[in-house]
């Protein structure tokens, strides 16, 4: 039977709107970089950390947690003019997340 993955624990927020204003800049420099920047992607990426910084403030450390919320919350978002889903956001946000963290995310390890 498979093993399985182990949840990853953020530290508990220092101060939750400078990471989440991180998290608008990295997120927008992705989403700009994967495809093309475009004055969607700054909207994309501010609500998103809108949703993080929220989480994070209640006292949210699960990075599982966070990125469903963000997922979630994402799902109402008009993706119309994006190349974007939310699905592909909340990954971003889990992968920015990890490599901030320091952890490979290759492979499950």
């Amino acid at each position: 039977m498979a093993e399985p993955i182990e949840s990853v624990t953020l530290p508990p927020a220092q101060d939750a709107e400078q990471e989440g204003q991180w998290l608008k800049t990295k997120l927008q420099q992705w989403l700009d970089e994967e495809f093309l920047p475009e004055i969607i992607n700054v909207h994309i990426a501010a609500r998103a950390s809108q949703v993080f910084t929220r989480h994070r403030l209640e006292g949210e450390t699960d990075l599982n947690a966070l990125v469903m919320a963000v997922l979630t919350e994402m799902q109402g978002y008009d993706f119309s003019k994006s190349f974007y889903s939310e699905f592909a956001v909340a990954n971003a946000v889990g992968d920015l997340l990890l490599d901030s963290l320091g952890i490979e995310r290759c492979c499950g390890n």
